[in-house]
């Protein structure tokens, strides 16, 4: 058989004037093409697990994209909530030409009554355990409406298989990404990531990880690479075995992490020597009573407020740039926001910003109780789960005064000026630390 894997590439942003707006701006339009350039993990994962002889190849289907790629036996399909209806689209028009369909994916496990009725089978939850039975029934022609692998348990993540790297094209791949971990031991309510196809928090081994790197060395020229991470550094025993042997890899990497690395100076000088050039840390608001109740646990983002300036400080001194995220939209906050984090980013020496509205992705404890309260504006409006688009009632805030505040924090954040300003006083405070070769 000839297998696709079958992935909905590049940026989808439902505000058209917004997305207009954001690609004004270089440093905007640049994260953007460098995050339609990301491969699909997922995808790459289950190719390294369909058997030999059966052929597959990796596709990625834009927005604007009209043509049916080749002809294949089965497809894979990774669907998102944003891009869910294109992907029933492309998966309608598969099964007219009588190829098998199987969808899977963070939107497929959150909502699979609404995957089910597109695809000859869904797979809820994590690929890998259901995959060695899936195989033999799509051999057989026997494929079943779904393979659930929460039945499984969760995944050894010792027993991951390597991705399929080399049906990446070089030409058009430049960032690859690899998983040293799944899930995250926090539980923010609006996450929509790995922790819910399965809620366990595991890691992978070490030599596993780079092994994956080692394969993407020998294939493409000098990759950088973003780990694929939920949080990065939350099992400090495995993050300081992974930095050291990172350290002898020579290779420039980004990923995303909590704020507690601040707190640990002999972390923070591993992760310099090992070569992460950025780390995306989620801050979501610099006001504390805004962050009550988000991280559900404990209130752990609550109770770390008081410390960003002092973090920001300490990462960057370490010559490791620091991408803040803040969330537009929450519970306790007014039209002073937009303000609040344009001032914190400004007095914090933030490398660079990233601001998204707060999203109620289907199947979080947030779209609960947002859908208890009334406050959803369209429930079924998966199209507008992209970060960058409203779709609830904010308390504090009109949606239109959400909205209008958004864009003037974004001329804020993102006038070029400002932006070089933020870069030249990263350079100035770590000019004189060693550099990685890489």
């Amino acid at each position: 058989m000839n297998i696709g894997l079958i992935a909905m590439g590049g940026l989808r942003v439902r505000d058209t004037e917004l997305l207009e707006q954001a690609m004004g701006y270089p440093a905007l339009a640049a994260r953007a093409a460098e995050i339609s350039a990301l491969p699909s993990l997922g995808l790459l994962t289950i190719g390294g697990l369909i058997p030999a002889p059966h052929t597959c190849e990796y596709i990625e289907l834009a927005a604007e994209d009209e043509a049916l790629p080749m002809q294949f036996d089965a497809v894979f399909i990774s669907v998102l909530s944003a891009v869910s209806a294109e992907a029933y689209r492309w998966a309608a028009r598969f099964r007219q030409l009588g190829t098998r369909v199987i969808l899977g994916g963070l939107h497929v496990t959150m909502n699979p009554s609404d995957a089910s009725p597109h695809a000859d089978a869904i797979v809820i939850g994590e690929g890998e355990p259901v995959m060695p039975e899936l195989m033999r029934d799509l051999e057989q022609q026997s494929l079943q409406p779904v393979y659930d692998a929460r039945l499984s348990g969760a995944f050894d993540l010792a027993e991951a298989p390597m991705p399929r790297f080399e049906l990446l094209s070089p030409e058009r791949y430049q960032r690859y990404t690899v998983q040293t971990q799944r899930g995250c031991p926090l539980a923010c309510s609006f996450c929509a990531s790995s922790i819910r196809l399965h809620p366990k928090f595991r890691v992978k081994p070490v030599e596993r990880v780079i092994e994956e790197i080692r394969t993407i060395k020998s294939l493409h020229r000098r990759p950088f690479f973003e780990f694929a991470d939920d949080n990065t550094f939350s099992n400090r025993k495995h993050s300081r075995q992974l930095l050291q042997a990172l350290a002898g890899e020579q290779i420039r990497w980004f990923t995303e992490t909590d704020v507690s690395i601040a707190d640990d100076e002999d972390l923070l000088k591993q992760i310099r020597d090992a070569g992460c050039q950025q780390v995306l840390i989620g801050f979501e608001s610099p006001d504390a009573s805004s962050l009550s109740g988000i991280e559900t646990k404990s209130d752990w983002k609550a109770r770390k407020a008081p410390h960003y300036h002092r973090a920001v400080e300490r990462i960057q001194s370490h010559g490791i740039a620091v991408i803040g995220c803040f969330v537009l939209g929450l519970d306790g906050q007014d039209p002073s926001a937009f303000d609040d984090i344009a001032d914190f980013v400004e007095s914090s020496g933030l490398f660079d910003a990233q601001i998204t509205y707060l999203t109620p992705f289907p199947g979080t404890p947030l779209y609960s109780q947002l859908s208890e309260e009334g406050r959803l504006l369209v429930p079924e409006a998966h199209e507008k789960c992209t970060l960058f688009d409203i779709n609830f009632r904010p308390f504090g805030l009109s949606v239109s005064e959400l909205r209008e505040g958004y864009g003037k924090l974004m001329d804020r954040l993102y006038d070029p000026g400002r932006v070089g300003e933020r870069r030249r006083r990263y350079w100035r405070v770590t000019r004189t630390l060693p550099r990685t070769k890489a």
